[in-house]
């Protein structure tokens, strides 16, 4: 696939252009349409691992911005939190403090600015080479499957973490939430089509509070207009180096950058430009990279762009630059509304459950869906064997621990299932074809 050479032909005429300014009258209901297509999955990411809501938000409407900047304003793409680091963050504060996490974070996203700069300077091959579909998408299938048992006892167990406390209230709410949500994905038209995480969230919390299990000393404790929450450097933890958690992400860096690279096809395809060519990959990557770095100097999560706000793209074929700026901004303005993240705060878990079980579900079966679209043969030993060991170690949580030079390294689960796949990609050999 040569990326660079791809042209994109537009199929329908756009309503508002990259660089047309919508009306003023249109301007905030446009906007606000991708702030809640964004936004299930966006908190979702924060109040799993446990890093600030508000920081997320801020995160996203900031680092939108300087996405829009670096891409010089002609890509019409949103970035919120990324869930490929979900599992790595919440696996990892468990052993490590803030500080070192943060900074793994921080890494992870100069490692994106390096593969822009790389890019620019050598092309894409080397990189569609070291990750062709038949890693990538088992891969993919490990960050859904291996969430899996966060998402059921968060669903089941008034204690998700222990596992412990089975509740049926919970059940019912984390069932509920998971029907609304099917419900307004296959049913729903026009709007209501693309916020069915949010109309899931709604449904789910009307539910938790009719049965009781919802706390709102929270909400109202907290002030409608507050500064965020926010992680300061030196403030509220001290920048640390742990090379362990910096070796674990980077190879959760090349799945994602694969995803991003995907997200561009698509996004080229529906407005119809070639932005691998202008304003080149390069500066996407870089613009993701920069959002991710600014994302965990605040406690935020990785940033990626994000498919459901490529789907609204798709959908009201309004591709303004404009409207997504409008977006990240009122995002930004969310999190400085204190009841506004109280709110957020006070979703009980078995609604953030039932989103899960779907969301998470849905992640794995995108890596099948990568493998059935780009025709991997499965009849070819190669394909079978690397799939197989990516699936198997991933899922089954295998981990190296080893020690270099009075450093003790640790790499498991996805981490070392993706190191795994890329390794026997580059060391089996292709089959021969006969002619």
């Amino acid at each position: 696939m040569q990326m660079n050479e791809e042209i994109y032909e537009r199929t329908v005429e756009p309503i508002y252009d990259v660089h047309e300014k919508p009306k003023s009258s249109e301007w905030l209901l446009l906007s606000s349409q991708h702030l809640f297509a964004m936004f299930g999955a966006t908190v979702l990411v924060p109040y799993l691992t446990g890093l600030p809501v508000s920081a997320a938000l801020i995160a996203s409407g900031l680092g939108t911005l300087l996405y829009i900047l670096i891409t010089k304003g002609q890509i019409p793409a949103y970035l919120g939190s990324s869930f490929a680091f979900i599992t790595p963050i919440i696996v990892g504060l468990k052993t490590h403090d803030l500080g070192e996490m943060l900074v793994a974070l921080f890494m992870s996203g100069l490692m994106y600015v390096i593969i822009g700069l790389l890019i620019k300077l050598s092309g894409t091959d080397w990189l569609l080479k070291l990750l062709p579909p038949v890693v990538v998408g088992p891969v993919i299938m490990v960050i859904g499957l291996g969430l899996a048992p966060v998402a059921v006892n968060m669903a089941m167990y008034t204690d998700s973490g222990a596992a412990t406390g089975y509740s049926g209230k919970y059940l019912i709410i984390a069932g509920v939430t998971l029907f609304t949500v099917i419900a307004f994905n296959i049913f729903a038209k026009g709007f209501f089509s693309i916020i069915p995480i949010l109309m899931g969230i709604i449904t789910g919390y009307v539910t938790a509070v009719s049965l009781g299990v919802v706390d709102f000393s929270g909400i109202q404790k907290a002030h409608w207009l507050q500064l965020p929450e926010i992680y300061m450097p030196f403030r509220d933890y001290t920048p640390t180096f742990d090379w362990v958690l910096i070796l674990v992400m980077l190879p959760i860096v090349f799945v994602t950058v694969s995803e991003h690279i995907g997200h561009q096809v698509v996004i080229n395809k529906i407005v119809g430009r070639n932005f691998f060519r202008n304003p080149g990959l390069h500066r996407s990557l870089i613009g993701d990279g920069v959002s991710t770095m600014v994302a965990s100097v605040i406690g935020g999560p990785p940033s990626t762009t994000y498919g459901e706000n490529i789907g609204v793209l798709a959908i009201t074929r309004i591709y303004s630059i404009w409207v997504m700026g409008g977006a990240a901004v009122l995002a930004l303005i969310l999190g400085f509304i204190g009841k506004f993240t109280a709110l957020i705060s006070s979703i009980p878990t078995p609604v953030m459950g039932g989103v899960s079980i779907l969301l998470f579900g849905i992640i794995a079966a995108s890596g099948l869906r990568m493998l059935v679209e780009s025709k991997v043969d499965f009849g070819d030993k190669r394909n079978l064997i690397i799939a197989s060991v990516i699936l198997v170690l991933g899922i089954g949580k295998a981990h190296i621990d080893f020690t270099v030079q009075n450093i003790h390294l640790n790499i498991e689960g996805m981490a070392l299932a993706a190191l795994a796949g890329i390794l026997l990609n580059l060391i089996l050999p292709e089959a021969k074809v006969h002619e």
